[in-house]
């Protein structure tokens, strides 16, 4: 990965990486956000922060509620987008240009509009390029694969 390339994480990626129902993706998706802590190359949105609180305590009912918020509030490190108006306006074009479902074509936008170069999410094809952003699904590309295809 280049030095300056940014990575956008859906929320389930970061769900995934506390939920003990799936190891294997618990361990592909806690390698990805380490990687992506330690190289200070993290992206989220607000759209990403309000549904990882919002299922966090469903899909992990030992969550307490004030770790839950801990766990959110930690994550403002990551520069979190503002959903704004022209988030939304992006979001359409790209649903209807793309073709993608709109809660999708809002994290692209918020990931485009932070010009991060990768979209870690199950939820689109892998390899897909969507303009300058190319999609990586966390369970079949790791970390520094990425880093040696770049």
């Amino acid at each position: 990965m280049a030095s300056d390339s940014t990575v956008f994480v859906d929320t389930n990626v970061l769900l995934y990486s506390i939920d003990a129902r799936d190891p294997v993706k618990r361990e592909a998706a806690c390698a990805w956000i380490v990687h992506c802590w330690r190289e200070e190359r993290g992206r989220i949105s607000t759209q990403v922060m309000n549904e990882l609180y919002a299922n966090l305590r469903r899909i992990a009912p030992n969550y307490e509620r004030g770790a839950a918020r801990q766990l959110v509030t930690r994550y403002r490190a990551w520069t979190p987008w503002i959903v704004d108006d022209s988030t939304i306006d992006l979001a359409w074009q790209l649903e209807d240009r793309v073709a993608i479902g709109y809660w999708d074509a809002l994290m692209v936008a918020a990931a485009q509009q932070q010009a991060c170069s990768y979209f870690l999410t199950e939820d689109l094809s892998h390899g897909q390029k969507i303009d300058d952003l190319q999609i990586v699904n966390p369970f079949r590309m790791n970390p520094n694969s990425l880093e040696t295809s770049s």
